[in-house]
């Protein structure tokens, strides 16, 4: 028997294709419609972070609008399937299956169609991508559902910062832009000793930085900021020639020492928390910010609860400051309750990515784990840990 239609559910209307045929030009921001009486949400996806939480937001069950392109039914029937003319139309479908491509930097989101000028019944896949407008209308608003669309409305216009991590011989550049970070370049070079003045150790140093100074050049313009960082004199050296090449760009550009450089070093900038005004505005380094400060607060021992059992008891307990909660486990039916209290305590809730280094160490600390506002401990916590919790085994990479 087909489900009730969905304008029975809404007084009488179709929130889903009713509201999203004509959006007003001056309406485009990330938000650009929540109706509080039906749970509609209409929204802009803007940017690859924006399609990491689209797809983290609509679950199996939710209903999702989308503009998108199906083979005319009306077309003669002698005409092959194969060549009849597609059709823009707009379709609701009920979510069976959802899957984030980050590389292609798309998101399907498969199921039946549930409205629609035709083929009601039949599977459809979206395929959205950045500048696309989707509706989602959910049967009910998690803690989590709540931090992703907050986060992607606070993160309207989203900075794209610039970071390059350099030292002779090993140097990395990377862009960061909400949740995600961007290789762009690895210059691994053979620089020859210094031995003699106009000698060839000073043509590939001179060569080396000339070519830093030129991808920076290259990708600087649609960055807000620039971050230079590295352990030696050639952070200094880069920045003077950028300013003689390109005072503009030069103006962008933060310098920050660290004690590696290349890929290493662009991870111990942004765990360090020492960049945190140039690097405002990136989740990216936010997360790789918060997981840090969880190991440091694990070293302490009291200032930090690991685990869904300790989690759960610093929650209720009014201590968790922040909590951590690993991406596959927003699903998770032991852990959507925590979090709707956490939040419900004005605790902070963080969504950590799975990739990467960040979501490795909390992987290894059981995927959900909080900072605390103060020194507590779970009155579970014998001396090698509560059963089950990460603390009983060894943290690998933390």
């Amino acid at each position: 028997m087909r489900d009730k239609p969905i304008a029975d559910r809404a007084g009488g209307r179709n929130p889903l294709i009713s509201q999203t045929r004509r959006p007003t030009p001056e309406l485009l921001v990330r938000l650009l419609h929540r109706d509080a009486t039906t749970g509609l949400l209409r929204l802009r996806l803007e940017s690859p972070s924006d399609l990491w939480r689209i797809a983290r937001l609509v679950r199996p069950g939710d209903l999702v609008g989308a503009s998108t392109t199906r083979r005319d039914p009306e077309a003669p029937a002698d005409v092959p399937g194969a060549e009849r003319v597609r059709r823009r139309v707009w379709i609701v479908l009920q979510a069976e299956q959802v899957e984030f491509h980050g590389f292609s930097k798309h998101v399907r989101i498969t199921g039946p169609i549930r409205e629609g000028p035709f083929d009601i019944g039949r599977h459809h896949t979206l395929d959205l991508q950045e500048g696309d407008e989707v509706t989602v209308l959910k049967a009910a608003m998690t803690a989590s559902d709540r931090v992703l669309l907050d986060e992607g409305i606070a993160g309207t216009g989203e900075p794209t910062i610039l970071l390059a991590a350099v030292d002779w011989g090993d140097s990395s550049i990377v862009r960061l832009r909400g949740r995600a970070i961007q290789p762009v370049a690895d210059l691994k070079r053979t620089i020859a000793g210094k031995r003699y003045e106009g000698g060839q150790g000073e043509k590939d140093r001179k060569t080396y930085a000339e070519e830093l100074v030129g991808l920076l050049r290259r990708e600087g313009p649609s960055a807000t900021a620039v971050v230079v960082a590295g352990p030696g004199f050639l952070k200094e050296e880069v920045v003077r020639r950028l300013h003689d090449a390109d005072p503009a760009l030069a103006a962008k550009v933060k310098v920050y020492a660290t004690a590696e450089s290349g890929r290493v070093g662009v991870d111990e900038l942004l765990k360090s928390g020492r960049a945190t005004e140039a690097l405002r505005g990136s989740v990216a380094a936010e997360e790789a910010e918060f997981v840090e400060r969880l190991v440091r607060s694990l070293a302490s021992g009291t200032r930090a609860a690991v685990g869904r059992r300790e989690v759960a008891e610093a929650v209720d307990a009014g201590a968790v400051e922040t909590l951590l909660v690993l991406e596959t486990l927003l699903t998770d039916p032991e852990v959507i309750p925590v979090l709707d209290r956490a939040r419900a305590a004005r605790a902070r809730l963080f969504i950590v990515r799975e990739e990467g280094e960040s979501g490795a160490k909390l992987t290894g600390l059981g995927g959900v784990a909080a900072i605390l506002r103060y020194d507590w401990t779970s009155p579970s916590r014998g001396t090698t840990g509560s059963p089950g919790s990460p603390r009983g085994v060894r943290r690998s990479g933390a």
